[in-house]
């Protein structure tokens, strides 16, 4: 298996982990036509190098291995989705929860780190001349500019090509196949572990096209060039699910806005995601020391200004909630797993319920499809792989659509069967779903 290979069966996800490693250096991360950051290999580029640090290459370490490796320790727990974990929790930084995305524990983690001398660096996602791209990053005087959820393609890329010439400890965050990146990287490269001394996962409901943000933008009424992309702009006064989108035209320095709701659902449909986040069976980012997501469940969902839930798997995460807790700068509360588990309930559906089914189809289309783990391959009922076969194509659909011509209007008109037909299908199955749970307890 090859590089090439990942790229050519839309597997990659961008991390760029992967330029690292070639040893020509004639390798990089470019713009592919759906809107997604792939590798550009040069004619001698090193992909026999560059493959081991795939996080989807086919014979790759999976994350219960991985976390074997980085994670064990006799204290901590483990469950067979949630992965190695010391404490569960739920609720909010009470200094950053109004300035983030959600519950603003990833800036409290982010700047206590860098207070406490823990980590000399971060590497993390912020905004540049008004767009966002992974930066290096040591003030912790200007935090807060980090302190927001970005929907739109990065790349790990220069993580790797400077971090040699970077002073001191680094701390990176990431979605689940980022992170696992990262630990394929420090198993060849065992000074890494040292270097990258905490990485924080942010759970993600799957990878977003470049064209999501376009889109967007267009639906807030922006229609030439625009900035500034704010894609959790909070209502205080409602629920977590309400809020909007903002961006700022460049012509006239307007700003535009629009309500989320308004558009329906833009991750159980799967519009302008990735086709790798379909193959990947790591719900909640098992391997990094800690995870971070929002609290969708009961009562935290009820706050517009937001909650997370985190995951707590190092004995240096649990030691930064506690602490954060002893000293009243958090307001947590310890939850159970099922909790967990119920707050990504869509994403386990899919994930894990449907995986054998796309991994048989990509197989029956001569596509590859990465190894993952045989506890998340499970056979599912007719209806529900109707189901799944229809977000497949609606997901390809709302690409193809939009690079074809650009245009929110045009774009909603000829998604409209696609999405109309995949709603058709989830009712029929949730409908069959619930008969035969009467039928089962009258039998019972």
């Amino acid at each position: 298996m090859s590089i090439n290979s990942i790229v050519e069966n839309n597997l990659c996800t961008g991390c760029g982990v992967c330029i690292s490693e070639d040893k020509s250096h004639q390798a990089k991360m470019v713009w592919n036509n759906e809107g997604f950051l792939v590798p550009s290999l040069g004619q001698n580029s090193t992909q026999d190098k560059m493959i081991k640090v795939c996080p989807f290459a086919l014979q790759q370490k999976n994350e219960d291995e991985l976390g074997l490796m980085f994670l064990q320790q006799p204290e901590n727990q483990y469950h067979d989705k949630i992965g190695y974990y010391y404490e569960l929790y739920a609720g909010y930084s009470k200094e950053f929860r109004e300035t983030s995305s959600s519950g603003g524990i990833a800036t409290y983690i982010f700047k206590t780190l860098l207070e406490n001398k823990l980590v000399d660096n971060l590497f993390i996602v912020k905004e540049v001349d008004g767009r966002y791209a992974y930066q290096f990053f040591s003030n912790v005087k200007e935090i807060t500019q980090i302190s927001k959820t970005r929907y739109t393609p990065v790349t790990l890329e220069m993580l790797f090509q400077e971090i040699s010439e970077i002073d001191g400890t680094v701390a990176v965050s990431g979605v689940a196949c980022f992170v696992k990146a990262i630990r394929l990287k420090q198993i060849y490269n065992p000074e890494l572990k040292e270097k990258i001394k905490f990485v924080v996962g942010i759970i993600c409901g799957g990878l977003k096209s470049k064209y999501y943000t376009d889109y967007l933008a267009q639906e807030a009424g922006c229609k030439s060039e625009y900035s500034h992309a704010q894609y959790r702009v909070k209502n205080k006064q409602s629920y977590a699910l309400d809020y909007k989108f903002s961006c700022e035209e460049k012509l006239n320095k307007k700003i535009h806005m629009v309500e989320m709701r308004s558009l329906g659902d833009m991750w159980g449909t799967g519009l302008f995601k990735s086709n790798a986040c379909d193959f990947c069976d790591d719900v909640l980012t098992e391997l990094a020391d800690i995870s971070l997501g929002d609290a969708w469940i009961d009562p935290y969902d009820k706050s517009g200004l937001g909650n997370s839930i985190i995951i707590t798997r190092t004995k240096t995460a649990q030691t930064l909630i506690k602490n954060g807790l002893n000293q009243k700068n958090l307001t947590l509360d310890k939850i159970a797993e099922e909790k967990i588990l119920l707050s990504q309930g869509g994403s386990f559906n899919h994930r894990h319920k449907g995986m054998l089914y796309r991994i048989i189809k990509a197989n029956k289309s001569m596509q590859i499809a990465p190894k993952k783990r045989d506890k998340h391959l499970e056979k599912q009922g007719i209806f529900f792989n109707f189901v799944q076969n229809s977000r497949l194509k609606t997901r390809q659909k709302s690409l193809d659509i939009w690079v074809e011509n650009g245009n929110n209007i045009a774009f909603k008109a000829e998604m409209k069967p696609y999405l109309d037909n995949l709603k058709f299908l989830t009712l029929l199955n949730h409908r069959l779903i619930k008969l035969k749970k009467i039928i089962f307890k009258r039998m019972s």
